[in-house]
Order: structure tokens, then C-alpha cells, then sequence
């Protein structure tokens, strides 16, 4: 579902790399295709280590305090931005995003060295490139992030984000080779609001469930 706002907010790279392949002498879809998986993976490496540091720190958590008690309560905290994020992928309340100005800090730091490596024109600067495009200040994936601190540990935060990360693959995939149609799909407000809708289902259901845990505690 989270896809969906991906391919907003992570079009304009897409574009670049589309527009790399297609100065080329000999343009082709599968050197695109190439260039996408190498952007792609490096994205993917972003959030996999991203993730698992936010588990190793819900990990600490836990040692420090009543095991059950702070998962419980992470397990908490991670539904309402769980039902945050349903909201902002339906476009029905965007707070989300005063988190990604919160993130603007560290990506003054980031962007300048992005920028170096435009315009893409191999794999590997496709992949440093997506590598850094990783640590955007995205208000969906900082929502994911503090899922993963209530994983409670490095490797099921890592596999967490990863998971997020292959979720919006297909999108960002195909953004690149068919931009236009998909954008155009996507944001209609029918596709918003049934990603987002099934997202706060699954927000609710899991709120119910920490707060059942909390009340057992």
C-alpha cells in the first residue's frame, strides 16, 4: 500500500535515471530495468540497516525495563503511527510530514553528495545513489521505522523494513517504464483512499490488540 506515496515521492529520481538511459546512443528497457534494480537495491540496503538498528534499540528497551510491559507499549506506539499512516496514504490528515522536516537536518547533509552522482549513467552510481535516496525524509518510512523499534531486535527490525522496502519495489519499478500511466492511476483519489483505508483496518486491529496486552499486564 505504501507504494502508492512512493511513487510521489520518489518519482523525481526515477525520472533521472529514465532520462540517463535515454541519452544514451542506444537506449533500451533493459538497461533502465538495470539501472532501476541498482537504485533499488541500494534504497533497500538503506532501510534494511535503518531497520535494524530501530530494533536494536526497541531491544535495549526491553532489557532496561518489564519486558512485556515495553513490548506491549511499543506494540502500542507503533499502531497509532500505523493508523497515522493509513490517514496520510489516503490524504485525510497529512501530520505526518511535520516528521519529514524533522528529517530535513540530516539530509542537508546527504543531498549534496546524492547530487554528485546525477546524472546516473551505471549500476553502481544507480545503487550509491539509491543507497543515500534511502535516508530521505519520508513521513511514511519514519512511520515503518518506529514499527520496527517495537520488532525488538536488530533482525526483525532489518527484515521489517526490508519487507516495507520490497513492497514498494513494483511501483518504483514501474514508474520507471511506464511513469505517466502510473502516476496518473495512483493518484486518483479512489486508489489513495482504498490503500490508505486497508492500512487503518489493520492499524485498528492491531491498537485493539496492545491495548488487550496492556490491560492483561
Amino acid at each position: 500500500m505504501g507504494g502508492v506515496h512512493c511513487v510521489g515521492m520518489c518519482g523525481a529520481i526515477v525520472g533521472a535515471l529514465s532520462f540517463a538511459n535515454s541519452t544514451q546512443k542506444n537506449p533500451s528497457s533493459l538497461a533502465l530495468f538495470g539501472l532501476l534494480l541498482a537504485y533499488n537495491s541500494g534504497r533497500l540496503f538503506s532501510y534494511t540497516l535503518a531497520g535494524g538498528l530501530m530494533g536494536a534499540l526497541g531491544w535495549l528497551l526491553s532489557v532496561w525495563s518489564d519486558i512485556r510491559f515495553m513490548q506491549a507499549l511499543l506494540q502500542l506506539l507503533a499502531a497509532l503511527f500505523m493508523l497515522m499512516m493509513g490517514l496520510y496514504l489516503a490524504g485525510w490528515w497529512l501530520g505526518l510530514g511535520r516528521l519529514e522536516k524533522m528529517g530535513m537536518y540530516l539530509w542537508q547533509y546527504i543531498r549534496p553528495l546524492a547530487e554528485k552522482l546525477l546524472p546516473v549513467k551505471t549500476p553502481w552510481q544507480a545503487a550509491m545513489l539509491g543507497s543515500l535516496w534511502g535516508w530521505l525524509p519520508c513521513g511514511l518510512v519514519y512511520s515503518v521505522l518506529v514499527w520496527s523499534v517495537s520488532a525488538g531486535s536488530f533482525q526483525q527490525g532489518a527484515l521489517l523494513m526490508l519487507s516495507f522496502g520490497l513492497g514498494t519495489l513494483p511501483n518504483l519499478l514501474a514508474m520507471g517504464l511506464f511513469a505517466e500511466q502510473l502516476r496518473r492511476f495512483v493518484q486518483r483519489r479512489m486508489v489513495r483512499s482504498l490503500a490508505g483505508g486497508l492500512v487503518i483496518l489493520f492499524a485498528l486491529w492491531s491498537l485493539w490488540l496492545a491495548l488487550r496486552a496492556l490491560a492483561v499486564i
